[in-house]
């Protein structure tokens, strides 16, 4: 995804770590058409544009029940808000399932990514790069070890390079205890919450991010659901996701709160926030009052 314009945006509770101290925002993405392959699937392509399948569904008016014909043009709109700007380093969206890898203060990569499922979670946080290895060696942890016991699997302690090891071709490790950042062998779980806390990306993502970031790259998780920006000609876009952890405020109460110290409650149209809020679908949607009748909420 290219990056189509910088924005100021509200953060709520910034991060303490460096890293993530700037309020300038990156605004990415915008309207793409894909045209769909052989062997393509609502969830990957789901996973490749870090779109909700049910938002591509309803933007496209798909049949659920029939099956995507190669050739068929898609309308994706992938705008999204990342929630934070860094000079250097990697920004991780949790709710938004994407991360963010910045370089020389320009964002070099945005993609998306798949996370802890909501049992195992992915910790919010600042983590360091500290190392990185090509056709790594799976070490089962205990936890998981115990779960193929408990389901009456042989039990694994170490799976080595190759199709059947879910780290894939390239990992990098974090200084989060058992966090890595990893291709995975399931693609279609991309852009879903089913990982055991560990970040994966898609075999594209991960080769580059593999060969760009080095050893002692800071980063930064973020769980923050609601995200609010406001262009320079004065639009706002608005994104929601999932309060998957469950650990977030009232997202309209964030809105507002947000609006408010932003200057910009006036300028937006309540109607479409309110609409913006109970999709959730992860999409930066422009919620400026287009009309001049803004209503206080």
């Amino acid at each position: 995804m290219k990056t189509h314009i910088l924005q100021i945006v509200l953060i709520l509770c910034l991060p303490l770590n460096a890293i993530a101290a700037a309020a300038e925002e990156v605004m990415t993405g915008g309207e793409e058409v894909y045209r769909v392959l052989e062997g393509d699937s609502l969830l990957l392509i789901s996973a490749k544009f870090g779109v909700n399948l049910e938002r591509i569904r309803n933007e496209n008016s798909l049949d659920p029940e029939q099956p995507l014909r190669p050739g068929t043009e898609l309308l994706i709109t992938t705008r999204k808000i990342a929630p934070a700007k860094v000079d250097q380093g990697l920004v991780i969206d949790i709710p938004g399932r994407m991360l963010y890898y910045f370089k020389a203060g320009r964002l070099e990569l945005s993609c998306s990514v798949g996370l802890g499922r909501p049992g195992w979670r992915t910790p919010a946080g600042g983590f360091v790069i500290t190392g990185k290895e090509e056709n790594p060696v799976w070490h089962v942890p205990a936890s998981i070890q115990a779960i193929m016991q408990e389901k009456g699997m042989p039990v694994l302690t170490a799976v080595p390079p190759g199709p059947d090891n879910p780290l894939g071709k390239y990992a990098l490790y974090t200084s989060r205890k058992g966090i890595c950042i990893h291709e995975t062998i399931w693609p279609t779980t991309v852009y879903r919450f089913r990982s055991h806390g560990c970040i994966r990306l898609l075999p594209q993502d991960i080769e580059r991010l593999y060969r760009d970031v080095d050893d002692g790259t800071p980063g930064e998780l973020i769980y923050e659901p609601v995200k609010v920006a406001v262009s320079g000609d004065g639009k706002v876009f608005l994104q929601v996701d999932p309060d998957i952890y469950k650990k977030a405020r009232d997202p309209m109460d964030v809105v507002r709160r947000r609006l408010d110290e932003l200057g910009a409650a006036g300028k937006v149209d309540w109607g479409k926030v309110a609409a913006v809020v109970a999709e959730e679908a992860g999409v930066a949607e422009e919620v400026t009052d287009i009309s001049g009748s803004n209503q206080t909420n």
